[in-house]
C-alpha cells in the first residue's frame, strides 16, 4: 500500500534529485523562465515556492536556510534583492506552468515554468480581464447591445466620409 507516499522520486536517488532541484531552482531564479518536463516542473514548484516565501523577510537565518537549499550565492542575492521585492504583496502562487506539447525524441510532456510577476505579456492580459468583470446575466445584455452599437457606427461612418470627399474635390 502507498499510504502517505505522494513524493515523486523522478527516477533518481535522493542526492541526485536534491542536486537537480537545486540547480533548476537557481536557473529559474536567474533566468525567470526555464523549459523542462511537466513532472520536473511540478517537483520544482514544490521546491522553490517555500524558498520564495522564506525570502520575503530578509534575515540572516532565512538567508542561511535558502542558501542551504540552493548552494549559489548569486541566486540567493537575486532572490532576496529583486524577486522578494517584486512579489512582496503576493500571498503565494509565485510560479506558473505552461504546457508546450511533447518532446520529439521521447514524447515527454514539456512545459515552461516561470515566475509569475516577470511575464509582462500575461500581466497585461490579466489587468485587461480585471477591468471588465462579467457575470452570467450581463453577457445576454452585452451581446444584444453589441450589434446595435456596431450598426450605429456603420451608419455614421459613411456620412462622415462623404463631406471629406466633397471638400477635397
Amino acid at each position: 500500500m502507498r499510504h502517505n507516499k505522494k513524493f515523486n522520486h523522478l527516477g533518481r536517488t535522493a542526492s541526485h534529485r536534491s542536486a537537480m532541484l537545486s540547480n533548476m531552482a537557481c536557473s529559474l531564479i536567474k533566468h525567470k523562465r526555464i523549459t523542462t518536463t511537466v513532472a520536473k516542473a511540478k517537483a520544482l514548484k514544490k521546491f522553490v515556492e517555500p524558498l520564495i516565501t522564506k525570502s520575503k523577510d530578509d534575515t540572516t537565518n532565512s538567508r542561511r536556510v535558502v542558501f542551504s537549499n540552493l548552494q549559489d550565492k548569486f541566486a540567493v542575492t537575486e532572490l532576496f534583492k529583486e524577486i522578494s521585492v517584486k512579489i512582496g504583496d503576493r500571498p503565494g502562487g509565485y510560479t506558473r506552468i505552461i504546457k508546450t506539447g511533447n518532446r520529439l525524441g521521447d514524447n515527454a510532456e514539456m512545459c515552461f515554468i516561470e515566475l509569475v510577476d516577470y511575464n509582462e505579456n500575461m500581466a497585461k492580459e490579466q489587468t485587461a480581464k480585471k477591468k471588465a468583470p462579467r457575470t452570467r446575466r450581463s453577457k445576454k445584455g452585452a451581446d444584444a447591445a453589441a450589434p446595435a452599437a456596431t450598426a450605429e457606427a456603420v451608419v455614421e461612418a459613411p456620412a462622415a466620409e462623404e463631406p471629406k470627399a466633397e471638400s477635397a474635390e
